[in-house]
């Protein structure tokens, strides 16, 4: 059996990632640039209505500026290919295609498509949900293009937040172990989650989310891959995790069931005549599954 704790692992393409933007970050702190970009004759927009995205035909339903509400909130996302491109928060009522959610949409766009949504959703949802001071109250005003709030109250400077959350499967052998959460789908399983802490490291969190939530003492944590999740804001970073107890013992706040899977039952579960149901191939828990199986 190989050693999955004792060899790095190459990159590995998870849902949400790839984008083709260029961020631009020498631009957004200059409002000349900015607005020049917004004259581009190739500059487009993605409408975000209720944070979903326009889709028109399985592919990103960009527009044209001529087409932009008045009252849009606008983010600079950055440069495809020398083209600006902007997200809006606005309606997509009488625009070709259809507000989509990002999750049903990533199933069918191609992945860098998913991944601009999924960049646009993050911010839009954190502008929508800024609008006043953490520091004194008063409200805030967009800044450096979208990347940024600033408070005309104190001052104070704001930028968006990333989550970091600890996904892992804990390994025994051949065996590895899925749970589901109570609003799970009927006989679905996952890898097993959680927010990393303050003071914390990832491994720490990997060990620590894993005996809170099934009891099991982990050992050797192994770093896989990493994923953007726009839900609303989380980067989900995968591991294995080399168990040294395997007695579950529940969180039942947390997980509703838990157990162990051999190789072969999670091979059987990919080909669709397994004893679970398995998460998309968008999701991380499907990149730490397909790893682990194929090794």
């Amino acid at each position: 059996m190989t050693d999955l704790f004792s060899r790095p692992f190459a990159p590995a393409a998870t849902g949400f990632s790839g984008s083709p933007i260029d961020r631009a970050d020498h631009m957004r702190r200059d409002p000349q640039a900015v607005f020049a970009a917004r004259m581009h004759p190739g500059a487009r927009w993605l409408p975000f209505d209720q944070l979903k995205p326009l889709i028109d035909d399985d592919r990103l339903g960009w527009i044209r500026r001529s087409d932009l509400a008045d009252e849009a909130l606008e983010i600079f996302l950055g440069l495809d290919d020398g083209m600006p491109r902007f997200a809006a928060a606005m309606s997509a009522e009488g625009l070709d295609g259809e507000a989509r959610d990002v999750r049903a949409a990533a199933m069918t766009l191609s992945p860098a498509d998913a991944a601009i949504a999924a960049h646009g959703r993050s911010l839009v949802d954190w502008h929508q949900r800024h609008g006043f001071c953490a520091n004194c109250g008063a409200m805030t005003a967009l800044a450096k293009a979208g990347y940024a709030r600033s408070c005309g109250g104190c001052g104070a400077e704001h930028f968006p937040r990333t989550d970091p959350v600890v996904i892992m499967l804990a390994l025994d052998g051949d065996r590895c172990l899925l749970g589901r959460q109570p609003q799970f789908p009927k006989g679905f399983m996952s890898a097993l989650a959680g927010f990393v802490e303050p003071g914390e490291s990832i491994d720490e969190a990997v060990r620590r989310e894993l005996h809170e939530e099934a009891g099991i003492r982990i050992g050797r944590v192994a770093h896989v891959a990493s994923q953007p999740w726009p839900f609303p804001s989380s980067l989900m970073i995968g591991a294995f995790a080399e168990a040294e107890t395997t007695e579950i013992r529940l969180d039942d706040d947390e997980l509703e069931e838990a157990r162990w899977f051999t190789k072969d039952e999670i091979h059987a579960v990919f080909a669709g005549n397994g004893p679970v149901n398995a998460p998309p191939p968008m999701a991380i828990a499907w990149t730490l599954l397909r790893t682990w199986a194929d090794n």
